[in-house]
């Protein structure tokens, strides 16, 4: 058996995320998100706290990976694809603020969406960027 020569090759036999990971990880960006955010506004730590404002954008999250297995779905993407976090980064965030606004009845500043807007692309977009940039390092000798 001769060993993969080329970036592909030695990719395609490498575990990938398992998708129930990629949905852990999405979640913890947005956690994170949240987190940092009141952290900064002084709002205190507590989970609770922390879970409540996050819950509109879980609930975003939630729909994109929902949409994700559904038979259309297939066309969005693996779970771990750059296609796929861009889809998961703007159902999260327009789903997250229009749940915020409405159902939960906290602000949508612009400057709260500017930031919201480019954490969550930086986050759930720029992990599967690293993640395929990664496995592409662990190129076989030729």
């Amino acid at each position: 058996m001769t060993e993969p020569t080329t970036a592909a090759a030695a990719t395609a036999h490498e575990p990938a995320i398992h998708p129930v990971g990629a949905l852990a990880i999405d979640a913890a960006c947005v956690v994170a998100f949240v987190a940092l955010g009141r952290g900064s506004h002084d709002e205190g730590g507590a989970i609770g706290g922390t879970l409540t404002v996050a819950a509109p954008f879980l609930i975003g999250l939630a729909v994109a990976w929902v949409a994700r297995f559904t038979p259309a779905g297939t066309r969005l993407g693996a779970p771990t694809s750059h296609r796929f976090g861009v889809v998961a980064w703007l159902t999260t965030l327009v789903v997250g603020m229009a749940l915020r606004r409405t159902v939960f009845g906290r602000g949508t500043a612009i400057a709260f969406v500017i930031v919201a807007t480019l954490f969550l692309a930086l986050f759930l977009v720029g992990w599967r960027a690293a993640a395929r940039w990664a496995r592409s390092r662990r190129r076989v000798p030729s």
